[in-house]
């Protein structure tokens, strides 16, 4: 007999996009202008390793606006926030940096469009996700939560000629557009989004996933167990053909039994998740045999976002890079 060959296949692409990029350079960024401490509502992405260390260089996170001090900076996180906490800032004197990704601000911006024409507005999303909160906010009265197909088929409407479906960025692809079938079978006059809402780097991800999945006897997920879009990464592979799938923060997180009997070896990351935690996980791996890496590549990213405008700002006044964020391939945490 002989032994199967182990390898690992590596997506392409993974890990940082460019609303995440942004996100955390920006708290960098305010570190380094401003200096400790620099608050920031919610964890600014969804990933344990990012949070602990900006902790460490002296970002505070706090769970709602009051927490922080009159008259201190405060950062708003990439999930995007309800008008409301504007509010609350303003009350408090902060100084306030927004570093809402743009696809979100997009989703926030059809919502308050689509409610001042008196639409019923059909959010795709998970209940008390942060992005979810946000884009509610922006148009409570009007918009009604739905979480599943399933939902779609108990949804009400006050006039079915005048409704539209949004979604929350990070979503599955799939299940997205299976819950607006459903809806349009009941809708038919139901309309789209003037562009699509599940944002490019979770449809790249999830695309990357697919191609690998039927391949692979393990797909390990680098990501956080609240970020929407590295679990997800788990329910596609499993959904394409993947033998098992797990969702993990950190290499030692890996049970080495999971490989008992394993020839290939899916590797990819979320959206928020830093290519550090992803050589660890490879190297893991290397140890034990699976040093054959082989990349698939589903589609190229370029995409770059500007800084918040209040960062760009005060970083010119200073003299520094405002122009644009820097990729995250060299940045202090990987």
């Amino acid at each position: 007999m002989t032994t199967a060959s182990k390898r690992v296949l590596l997506a392409a692409p993974r890990g940082y996009c460019a609303g995440v990029d942004r996100a955390v350079v920006t708290v960098e960024k305010a570190l380094d202008l401003y200096g400790p401490p620099v608050y920031v509502r919610k964890e600014i992405v969804h990933n344990k390793h990012v949070v602990t260390t900006l902790r460490k260089r002296g970002a505070v996170f706090v769970d709602e606006t009051d927490e922080v001090p009159e008259g201190a900076t405060v950062v708003f996180s990439a999930h995007g926030i309800a008008p409301v906490v504007h509010d609350e800032a303003k009350a408090l004197s902060l100084k306030t940096i927004d570093a809402t990704c743009p696809l979100v601000t997009k989703v926030h911006r059809e919502a308050v469009r689509f409610a001042d024409d008196d639409y019923d507005i059909l959010l795709i999303g998970h209940e008390g996700h942060e992005e979810v909160v946000g884009t509610s906010g922006e148009a409570p009265d009007h918009i009604t939560l739905v979480q599943s197909p399933e939902e779609a088929d108990r949804v009400e409407v006050r006039n079915p000629d005048k409704v539209v479906w949004l979604s929350q960025t990070t979503l599955s692809v799939d299940e997205t557009m299976e819950t607006v079938r459903r809806l349009r079978e009941r809708f038919p006059a139901l309309q789209d989004p003037p562009s699509d809402d599940i944002c490019y780097a979770t449809q790249n991800r999830q695309l990357a996933v697919k191609q690998m999945a039927p391949d692979t006897d393990l797909m390990i997920v680098v990501g956080s167990r609240n970020s929407s879009n590295s679990v997800r990464l788990v329910e596609v592979a499993l959904e394409h053909g993947a033998g098992a799938g797990h969702l993990v923060d950190y290499a030692d997180e890996i049970d080495e039994a999971w490989l008992d009997g394993v020839s290939t070896v899916g590797v990819t990351s979320g959206a928020s998740v830093p290519e550090i935690l992803v050589r660890e996980v490879l190297a893991y791996l290397a140890d034990r045999g699976y040093s054959d890496v082989t990349p698939v590549v589903a589609a190229e990213e370029s995409l770059l976002f500007a800084l918040p405008k209040e960062l760009r700002r005060d970083l010119k006044a200073r003299g520094g890079q405002d122009a644009v964020t820097v990729r995250h391939d060299a940045g202090s945490l990987h």
